[in-house]
């Protein structure tokens, strides 16, 4: 009986002590903490290049929709590096360009050339009316610049977010002439 009633003092004298406390919650929330800090930095990564890479896709689109002479490989390749350069996408960035146009008679896109860059093809006529639903309403004869893009994503730290591909899609008029044409 004496060795319980010194196990229960020792006890009630351990619970009335408050020495060592705030390392023992450090010991239990810093860890918490330093997930937390890394998760918030890597999402936050992941929306900033999603970010880059909209932006990056819209000025793609722009620089196509204000050309007046016809593109042809070199062009599309210059694209597709550029590309690559304003979302530092090492060797994964991937490109398609695609020109449509739609005809009200048939109700689809009509397909009037396409050409990708990267690990994509290019889309043929059941591939941009695929795409339809996501595309503008545009009226008879007027085409469409559809400009998509891809580039790999890699988290810095293991938080929860797996790798993935960030895909684009923006469309965009013809500015300065009817349509952009191909070269070949």
């Amino acid at each position: 009986m004496d060795m319980m009633n010194k196990t229960k003092r020792l006890l009630r004298r351990f619970a009335k002590d408050s020495d060592g406390t705030v390392a023992l919650e450090a010991v239990i929330v810093v860890p918490f903490l330093f997930w937390a800090f890394l998760a918030s930095y890597v999402y936050f990564d992941a929306y900033r290049q999603t970010s880059v890479n909209i932006k990056a896709n819209y000025t793609v689109g722009d620089l196509l929709s204000r050309e007046t002479a016809a593109v042809n490989d070199a062009y599309i390749d210059s694209m597709q590096s550029l590309f690559a350069f304003l979302t530092k996408a090492n060797s994964n960035a991937s490109l398609r360009v695609t020109v449509a146009m739609w005809d009200e008679e048939d109700n689809m896109y009509k397909l009037d050339w396409s050409e990708a860059r990267g690990s994509k093809s290019a889309l043929n006529e059941a591939g941009i009316n695929a795409l339809a639903d996501n595309l503008p309403s545009v009226i008879d004869n007027e085409r469409v610049i559809v400009v998509e893009t891809w580039s790999h994503y890699t988290p810095l730290f293991e938080v929860g977010l797996n790798e993935s591909d960030i895909y684009e899609l923006s469309f965009t008029s013809p500015r300065f002439a009817p349509q952009l044409a191909w070269a070949n």
